[in-house]
């Protein structure tokens, strides 16, 4: 699994912080952990949590990751924006608990998590509970154990709503501001690591040539 970390400008000052427990948590499943930044309050390129949505997006739907770890001051800003895109199941997620049932019963590859509120002492161990609760199992296994059947049949249903419900990814970019979008993309790593790791096609052409 390729997991991408992505971090808006509120909270920028804890990336750090946040890779090294992400990767420490990684390490042991044997998955890659990109960090696609913000890197530090500072950093040229500010990202918005709209453009962590706009960057998941892109992200998740040419497989250049295969998960994305974001959030905010509260976490409710980025799980909307990334919510707001096809191919993303975004769960808000602010302890290990959230983390376990949002992996078993829903299934979705995107986590926002509330980096400020209600976070200060033991942060980093809150952190490593919620990512190792995150892959304790396979996903989609179903909880409780008694309801795995009806969960997973909901899962496949909401799959199957969102995909009418969503247009295409680049018909949404070209539609949004273009500045927007391109400043989503802006970040210091982020085309090395995308043009790496994306595949090929129409999402991968058309944010390649906002760069």
């Amino acid at each position: 699994m390729r997991i991408a970390l992505i971090n808006e400008n509120s909270q920028a000052a804890k990336n750090g912080l946040i890779y090294r427990v992400l990767k420490q948590v990684s390490d042991v499943k044997g998955f890659q952990v990109d960090n696609y930044g913000m890197y530090t309050a500072d950093d040229n390129a500010q990202l918005t949590y709209v453009q962590a949505g706009i960057m998941a997006a892109a992200l998740l739907n040419t497989g250049a990751a295969d998960f994305v770890v974001t959030g905010c001051g509260t976490g409710e800003g980025a799980m909307l924006a990334l919510n707001s895109f096809p191919g993303v199941i975004c769960g808000h997620v602010e302890d290990p608990l959230d983390a376990y049932t949002f992996a078993q019963i829903n299934d979705g590859n995107a986590m926002a998590i509330p980096f400020a509120l209600k976070n200060g002492w033991g942060q980093e161990l809150q952190l490593k509970y919620i990512f190792e609760q995150m892959w304790l199992e396979q996903p989609g296994s179903g909880y409780p154990k008694e309801r795995i059947v009806p969960e997973q049949r909901n899962k496949r249903i909401l799959d199957t709503v969102r995909d009418k419900a969503y247009r295409p990814l680049v018909d949404i970019y070209q539609d949004l501001d273009s500045e927007l979008v391109k400043g989503s993309f802006a970040g210091q790593h982020f085309k090395e690591l995308f043009q790496t790791n994306a595949r090929d096609g129409a999402i991968k052409d058309y944010v390649l040539s906002l760069l």
